[in-house]
C-alpha cells in the first residue's frame, strides 16, 4: 500500500507510458493526415461519449474500491479476533500446566495468519509456516489443500484437548470457539474476494470503450485544436486511462503489488500483539520501504 502523501509520478509513468505513447502517435497521425489530406472531421458528440464513459468507469472503480476496502475491513476483523484469542488464551488456561499450550496456540495463530497471507498472494506457504511451527506440528496442516484452514482446525483440536484434560470447562471452550468462528468467517470473506473476479462486463467493456473513445478523440478535436491536437487529446486520454488503471489496481486487494492491502505489516502487527500478550519478545513493526507498506 502506498503511504506517501505526494503522487508517485514515476509509478504513474511506468504504468501508463505505453498506452499514452500509442495514443500520442495516433493523435499525430490524425493531425498530420488532416493537414496533408484535408478532410472534414465528423462532428462527434464527444461530450456525450465522455460523460457516458465517465459514469461507466465510475461504477467500475467504485466496485473495485468496495472490494479493496472490504479486504481491509476483514483484515481489521482478523487483527481484533487475534487479540481476543491471545487474551482468552492467557487468561483462561491455567499456570503452570497450560503454559506450553498458551505458547503453542499463539505460535500456531501467528503461523496461521502468515499462511493465509501467502495463500491470498499466491506465494509459497510452507516456509512461513515452518518459521513458527516444528515440522511435526506443521505436517498435518501442510498436507491439506487449504493450509491456513488446516492450522485453524489444529488449534481447535488443541483447545478441545485442554477441555478433556480439565484445564477449561465447556463454557470456556465455547468462548474459544466463538473467536475461531470469527477468524474462519474473516478468512472466508477474504477467499471470496480473491477467488471471485469482477463480472466480465465490468472488465471488458470499460477497457474497450476507453480505447475506442481515445481513438475518436483526436478526430473530434482536430478542427478545433489544430496542431495542438496531439497534446490536448493525449492529456484528455490520460484522464480516462488513469481512471481505468485505478480500477485495475484496486480490484484485487491481495495481489502483492504496491496498491495491495498491507498484509505483511498486519501479520507483523498480529505477531507483536500475540507475543507480547504472553510475555515473549516481539519483533519490530514493519516500516514503509520507499513509501510502500507491504
Amino acid at each position: 500500500m502506498i503511504v506517501e502523501a505526494t503522487p508517485r509520478f514515476r509509478q504513474i509513468v511506468s504504468e501508463l507510458w505505453r498506452p499514452l505513447s500509442i495514443l500520442f502517435v495516433w493523435d499525430v497521425i490524425v493531425t498530420v493526415t488532416y493537414y496533408v489530406l484535408p478532410f472534414h472531421a465528423p462532428s462527434l458528440p464527444l461530450p456525450l461519449f465522455g460523460t457516458a464513459l465517465a459514469l461507466f468507469l465510475g461504477f467500475r472503480d467504485n466496485s473495485a474500491y468496495q472490494r479493496w476496502w472490504e479486504g481491509r475491513v476483514l483484515w481489521g476483523a482478523m487483527i481484533n479476533a487475534s487479540r481476543s484469542l491471545a487474551r482468552i488464551t492467557r487468561n483462561q488456561l491455567p499456570e503452570p500446566d497450560g503454559h506450553d499450550l498458551k505458547r503453542s496456540l499463539v505460535l500456531r495463530h501467528i503461523a496461521y495468519v502468515n499462511a493465509l497471507r501467502c495463500q491470498l498472494r499466491r506465494q509459497p506457504v510452507e516456509p512461513e509456516v515452518l518459521r513458527f511451527l516444528s515440522p511435526d506440528e506443521a505436517a498435518p496442516a501442510l498436507a491439506r489443500a487449504n493450509i491456513a484452514n488446516g492450522i485453524l482446525d489444529g488449534t481447535g483440536r488443541r483447545i478441545d484437548e485442554a477441555r478433556r484434560r480439565g484445564w477449561i470447562d465447556t463454557i470456556q471452550q465455547e468462548a474459544f470457539e466463538r473467536i475461531l468462528v470469527d477468524i474462519a468467517n474473516a478468512q472466508g470473506g477474504m477467499e471470496r474476494i480473491k477467488n471471485t473476479p469482477l463480472p466480465n462486463q465490468y472488465r471488458f467493456f470499460p477497457d474497450l470503450f476507453t480505447r475506442l473513445f481515445c481513438m475518436l478523440l483526436p478526430i473530434g478535436l482536430v478542427e478545433t485544436l489544430g496542431f495542438a491536437t496531439p497534446v490536448g487529446s493525449t492529456v484528455a486520454g490520460l484522464m480516462f486511462l488513469a481512471v481505468l488503471k485505478i480500477g485495475d489496481d484496486l480490484v484485487d486487494p491481495f495481489a502483492d503489488t504496491v496498491h495491495d492491502v498491507p498484509l505483511a505489516a498486519m501479520c507483523r502487527t498480529i505477531e507483536i500483539d500475540l507475543l507480547q500478550a504472553i510475555g515473549d519478545t516481539a519483533p519490530a513493526p514493519l516500516t514503509p520501504v520507499k513509501g510502500v507498506l507491504w
